[in-house]
């Protein structure tokens, strides 16, 4: 089956859809654009007639709420943003409810903080939250709660939000709303032979960096958060569809098998769910240095990082905290749960496992990371 077949195919076929729309497509300098929401539901609408779970995951908030806060007031600190959300989510569910009850739809508003999703008892209440809600026919609307959170439990942007949440759904198509015409070669407002990607088939292949620079003038996100996102998809075994969300009725012409925006082909061999959780729901507390011994055995032999690979320990962490690995050139090779702390790290690198209770006076674990903590080429 060629890539095209499968994208048809795949669209025909999905039955639960993680769908994201940012900022710079909702909103206007005015505020909330309703005639878009009015387009997004009535597109959502007509996949949802069709027996497809749909899961939205909408910025704007902050957008929403900027032109009602007082005059002169700036957005440049964290309380601010957090005070415009507070303003804002509720003007912008109202409209989302309204809109899409038109439709015979019922909404449901889903805030949730990364810490939600890091603590494993939390995520699964989330899930089975949201599986309830699908199994009522419920379209969830999901924002990260800006009020309540702090920036070390910040999603970041919500292209990261919705990664997540394709996981804790199970979901089988991510389509990314955006204010470009799907993923190019280059930047094309700084490089105006920049040419459009139809089809990227391999995702890890590409210079992310290099590829996409800049964010949005009202967004947090950019191209790159929706590259890394759609990294990460991949990863899953999802595949990612970027489109222009100020395109009028886009989604229902990809449905209707107009080739737009750019298909991106998800890894033929999937990891596992728990390991994608255990990858991305917390930022790494530090790195874990490895000698090229090392770096070949997990690249090529899917081994268990030793300790005899340690190098060099930067950062301070616990036993069981996430930690990337990284060879000499500073290049990422993983993330994974470590067995030891930093502290403890720091003292038995270079050495033998058999060494290691000779050491610290005991030896829990052979390993530095265990390989079913470990995943290879995390999107970071």
């Amino acid at each position: 089956m060629n890539r095209t077949n499968n994208r048809i195919q795949t669209l025909h076929e999905a039955k639960r859809i993680v769908v994201k729309i940012g900022s710079a497509v909702l909103t206007t300098t005015e505020g909330i654009n309703l005639g878009l929401i009015c387009r997004l539901a009535d597109q959502l609408a007509t996949l949802h007639e069709r027996g497809v779970d749909i899961v939205l995951v909408s910025s704007g908030a902050v957008a929403a709420g900027r032109n009602s806060i007082p005059s002169g007031a700036k957005l440049d600190d964290l309380p601010a943003r957090q005070a415009a959300s507070a303003i804002g989510q509720s003007r912008l569910m109202h409209e989302y409810d309204e809109t899409f009850r038109r439709f015979g739809l019922v909404t449901s508003q889903v805030l949730l903080t990364r810490d939600d999703l890091k603590h494993r008892d939390r995520f699964l209440n989330a899930r089975n939250t949201l599986s309830r809600l699908l199994e009522w026919r419920v379209i969830p609307i999901i924002n990260e709660n800006d009020t309540v959170a702090v920036q070390e439990l910040e999603f970041g942007d919500n292209d990261t939000l919705a990664s997540l949440i394709l996981n804790v759904v199970e979901a089988d198509l991510f389509i990314n709303l955006t204010s470009a015409n799907g993923v190019f070669d280059k930047n094309p407002d700084k490089n105006p032979e920049a040419k459009p990607l139809a089809c990227i088939e391999n995702i890890h292949d590409l210079d992310l960096d290099a590829m996409c620079d800049g964010k949005t003038a009202v967004g947090s996100g950019g191209m790159f958060s929706k590259m890394r996102a759609a990294n990460r998809a991949a990863q899953l075994g999802v595949p990612t569809l970027i489109l222009s969300g100020k395109d009028r009725m886009i989604i229902e012409r990809v449905f209707n098998g107009e080739q737009c925006g750019t298909w991106i082909v998800p890894d033929e061999k999937s990891v596992s769910r728990r390991k994608y959780w255990l990858a991305y729901h917390c930022d790494p507390a530090g790195d874990l240095i490895v000698d090229e011994g090392a770096e070949k055995a997990l690249l090529s032999g899917g081994k268990s990082l030793l300790p005899a690979g340690v190098i060099d320990v930067d950062g301070k962490f616990k036993s069981g905290e996430l930690v990337r690995v990284v060879n000499k050139s500073g290049k990422s090779l993983a993330v994974g749960l470590t067995c030891y702390s930093s502290n403890d790290m720091v003292k038995i690198m270079g050495c033998k496992s058999c060494d290691i209770e000779a050491i610290l006076g005991k030896c829990p674990y052979p390993e530095a990371i265990h390989r079913d903590n470990l995943l290879l080429d995390a999107a970071l």
